[in-house]
């Protein structure tokens, strides 16, 4: 009998092409993309790192490595050492992740129409309305913070016992639980509503009660019948990195209150919560310090003690990199100029400008704030061309200062009319609604003079 046929009687040859294949340009193409933020950079090296001390504990425990390290004494501080890298590892992403996990709780007990968007987008698949999605989420957020104080009880474990004197149960214990509750999490997210295809009718209806929520949350905020915008055709920073004089109460804050100045940028330009990226800037730059040599501490081995902290160190310098990463999504989304000066990137430039100088770059990034008064226009469509409205105090655009040199500017005035039936409280008839639009859009261009409104000539039937 012929071996092919023997070995595959069921019709199935070796030439039978295979019911999938990898694309490899594309796979190497998602890679790069995902590899751009720095965040998947530093899950990817904690990933490697985890990976690595895990084996090796693991190969300590089932004695594979009993003929490298021959003694009992030399494998059980081995087994400590890798302890306590793993403590120090997980404590550490414990705390980046829980800043916005409180964060999401806070947007949960809140439930306002714009925090079940912003939640929608993190835990529903597609964004989408689920059935009772409130308590699906709190379902996941409450076994995402199960895990963190888990894992903090566990690090006080570590850092308050010595191997021979810590308690086993307890270790047992919260290392179930620390590891059970974020897989249970992640099955619940993706086999409850909340991962399913949802009911478009359902959705849409939803839809429409948010859109009735805005409407009536709208209605106490004053209308604003007119905006004057200055739309700029080549934006510029206000001013070069160092050009620190042009406003030293800005760079003084920003060398000695970083944390605080940033976290208060990043929301005035419509880039998330200033409370979540205080804490998290603040993590960054030195918890690694702490963590890594307080395991160091607890390490008998000197040398292997040394190059944790020295870690920690290194981890807590890379923490400038978040602010070189949100000044990159500061200059993309606003068109803002970037140097090459390094390596002809202008991503790497912000890095490395935020690393060597951060209070110059954050000075920079708060003063373009302050003169372009930068509005987030993402929501009507207008993120690929963003308009730049001056300050209130400037009273219009003067082509002779700074930024006329710098830029070409076309000043254009958009009248916003509101619906007639929206906005005509507070009047006691159309007329005198109309006569204060009217008032209202008198603007002039610059150089002009004004002129006074002229009185509507419709006539009331």
């Amino acid at each position: 009998m012929d071996r092919k046929h023997a070995d595959f009687s069921n019709g199935i040859s070796l030439a039978s092409p295979l019911p999938w294949k990898i694309n490899l340009p594309s796979l190497t193409t998602s890679l790069k993309e995902w590899l751009k933020h720095p965040a998947n950079i530093a899950i990817l090296v904690w990933s490697v790192c985890v990976s690595i001390s895990s084996s090796m504990l693991g190969l300590l425990v089932l004695g594979v490595l009993d003929h490298a390290f021959p003694s009992r004494p030399s494998r059980n501080q081995w087994i400590e050492i890798n302890n306590q890298v793993l403590n120090a590892l997980f404590t550490l992403m414990s705390l980046y992740q829980h800043p916005h996990l409180f964060y999401h709780l806070v947007l949960l007990c809140r439930w306002r129409s714009e925090d079940i968007r912003e939640l929608r987008n993190v835990y529903s698949t597609n964004g989408a309305y689920r059935p009772y999605e409130w308590t699906h989420m709190m379902v996941v957020i409450t076994l995402l913070h199960i895990t963190c104080f888990s894992q903090y009880v566990m690090c006080g474990l570590f850092w308050g016992y010595t191997s021979s004197s810590r308690p086993e149960f307890a270790e047992d214990f919260f290392f179930v639980i620390g590891t059970a509750a974020p897989i249970f999490a992640g099955v619940y997210t993706l086999y409850s509503p909340l991962g399913r295809e949802h009911n478009s009718e359902t959705d849409e209806e939803s839809q429409s009660q948010i859109s009735g929520a805005d409407i009536e949350q709208s209605s106490n905020v004053e209308v604003k019948l007119s905006k004057q915008r200055i739309a700029v055709s080549k934006q510029e920073w206000a001013g070069g990195l160092f050009d620190c004089r042009n406003d030293l109460t800005v760079c003084l804050l920003s060398f000695f209150c970083t944390f605080c100045i940033f976290g208060w940028n990043m929301e005035r330009l419509k880039f998330g919560n200033r409370y979540v990226h205080i804490v998290t800037f603040i993590l960054l730059c030195f918890a690694p310090f702490w963590i890594f040599n307080i395991s160091a501490l607890n390490i008998q081995d000197k040398v292997i003690g040394d190059m944790i902290g020295i870690a920690g160190i290194v981890l807590c310098a890379f923490g400038l990199l978040y602010g070189g990463f949100w000044r990159i999504q500061l200059r993309n989304r606003y068109k803002l100029p970037g140097s090459t000066i390094c390596c002809g990137s202008t991503s790497l430039t912000d890095y490395i400008q935020w690393m060597f100088c951060w209070p110059c770059s954050l000075a920079q990034e708060v003063r373009t704030g302050n003169v372009y008064n930068i509005e987030d226009d993402s929501a009507s469509g207008e993120e690929s061309n963003p308009f730049l409205q001056p300050l209130p105090r400037e009273g219009g655009w003067n082509t002779s200062g700074q930024f006329g040199r710098n830029a070409s500017l076309a000043i254009s005035y958009a009248i916003e009319l509101p619906n007639y039936s929206a906005t005509q409280e507070g009047c006691t008839n159309q007329d005198e609604y109309l006569h204060m639009v009217q008032v209202d859009s008198a603007v002039s261009a610059p150089g002009e003079t004004m002129r006074p409104p002229v009185l509507p000539s419709m006539q009331s039937e």
